[in-house]
């Protein structure tokens, strides 16, 4: 039989093949997510807390109330008039509640949730319950509270009592509140309780550094100068100059003041300084009481990391001030309800690998939370700034993609927004948290959500 080759024939050869080696590709494949991709039960869901809505623009600032309609073709007290608008509002702003919830955001949470919606955000995290220990009625009411305005209030924040940490004798009676509080607020709806394990936090080490643009980011140095009065109390307000050092002004109102770095500051009388050993038997002590009430409560614990890691803190080790920490704390007891908030910006922070932190721990089901956040690191533990979510060492789009592989359905909070130019004259020097100098408002959380939706949004279509 005699064979002709065409080239005809070989493109229609070659063009089958493709076909059918697509068609298997395409039925291999998860089928594509229908767009807009939402957040639901099988995806993580981006939060905010209730002062991240921002507030009033201050007096001074307000847009002068609109003139009457210009006649026909007219533009009107704004130059516009070519498409209308709708009326300003005269209706009175809410009351703040009688428990000083708006507290932080001009007292109006109406106004703060509308502009959280506004950002396609519908969970809560730290929200305030109230009371100690919490009670199932005041934490149904926070839930009630955040529902009725189209939110789910997911996670709250409990302080432990000194007792506790430092392992004083009244730790056994000082458990009991936290006990209950577990317990109202498992029975109140609340997922998540997050709280800290700090022997000293390490923020006299932050100030502000100067980003993209003149931006805001928020540095931290344990070599870091500090101005300390006669009564060994760090001074305040302390202005730095772009370089981080303390201006001449600064130095001319403290002339009694003395220049110690912060690694050099000495424990606080009401903390004293503690070696990592015995603050790990008193967080060991804690968790196997802790987790068997959260288990039976139905919630899940989060402890955050040390932010700073500085290796020693007024004195203090930190136990959760390196990885080899965190890795040990989930396994003190043994459950999903023993868990951490992953923190990317503290991974890089410690020097690790993000990514691998997260696949590592999510993979394990030990994530209860998640912070959102970039860095540029110097030195480890030691020397970073705290940058916009799209400038800095960590692949965030890689930790999106390890919460969105290992089905993490939880939390992710894009925290710690930097100092715009439109959020300056609405948020004090130190940012909306206090503490945080360089940090910003909405605006700056209004970049770091879309940022954070977009890899979202992607990961869950790719991965």
């Amino acid at each position: 039989m005699e064979f002709r080759f065409s080239r005809r024939k070989m493109m229609q050869s070659v063009g089958g093949a493709a076909l059918a080696q697509s068609v298997a590709t395409a039925e291999a494949a998860p089928a594509p997510r229908k767009w807009p991709i939402e957040e639901g039960p099988d995806t993580p869901k981006i939060c905010l807390s209730i002062g991240d809505g921002g507030g009033p623009l201050p007096a001074g600032l307000q847009p002068p109330a609109p003139a009457a309609p210009a006649g026909r073709g007219g533009r009107g007290a704004f130059g516009g008039g070519y498409g209308g608008f709708l009326p300003p509002k005269t209706e009175a702003a809410p009351a703040p509640p009688a428990d000083g919830a708006g507290r932080g955001f001009g007292g109006n949470p109406a106004a703060s949730y509308q502009r959280i919606r506004q950002l396609g955000v519908t969970h809560l995290l730290g929200v305030s319950v109230g009371g100690s220990p919490w009670t199932e009625e005041n934490v149904r009411r926070t839930v009630q509270s955040a529902k009725d305005a189209g939110l789910v209030a997911y996670n709250a924040m409990i302080n432990l009592p000194p007792s506790i940490i430092y392992g004083k004798e009244a730790r056994t009676k000082d458990m009991e509140p936290f006990l209950a509080s577990l317990e109202a607020a498992g029975k109140g709806g609340l997922a998540v309780v997050e709280y800290n394990f700090y022997a000293h936090r390490a923020i006299e080490g932050y100030y502000e550094t100067v980003g993209r643009a003149k931006a805001g980011y928020t540095g931290f140095d344990y070599e870091l100068e500090l101005l300390v009065d006669e009564n060994g109390v760090v001074v305040q307000p302390i202005f730095r100059d772009e370089n981080g050092q303390i201006t001449q002004e600064t130095l001319a109102a403290f002339p009694n003041a003395k220049k110690v770095k912060f690694k050099d500051l000495p424990p606080l009388a009401n903390e004293g300084a503690h070696k990592l050993e015995e603050i790990w038997a008193n967080a060991a002590w804690f968790l196997k009481i802790a987790v068997p009430a959260a288990e039976k409560a139905g919630v899940r614990l989060a402890l955050h990391p040390n932010d700073p890691p500085a290796p020693i803190s007024r004195g203090s080790q930190q136990i959760m001030g390196t990885l080899a920490g965190w890795m040990h704390l989930i396994e003190i007891v043994n459950s999903p309800a023993n868990g951490i908030t992953f923190d990317c910006g503290v991974t890089r922070e410690l020097g690790e690998d993000a990514v691998a932190v997260a696949d590592y721990f999510a993979s394990r089901k030990r994530i209860n939370h998640v912070h959102f956040r970039n860095v540029q690191v110097v030195k480890p533990y030691e020397k970073y700034q705290e940058v916009f979510i799209d400038a800095g060492v960590n692949d965030m789009f890689g930790v999106m993609k390890a919460l969105v592989r290992n089905k993490y359905t939880g939390t992710i909070y894009p925290e710690h927004p930097r100092a715009l130019d439109a959020d300056r004259d609405r948020v004090g020097p130190g940012g909306r948290v206090g503490g945080y100098p360089g940090g910003g408002g909405y605006t700056g959380i209004t970049f770091s959500v879309a940022y954070t939706r977009a890899m979202m949004q992607a990961a869950l279509e790719s991965v």
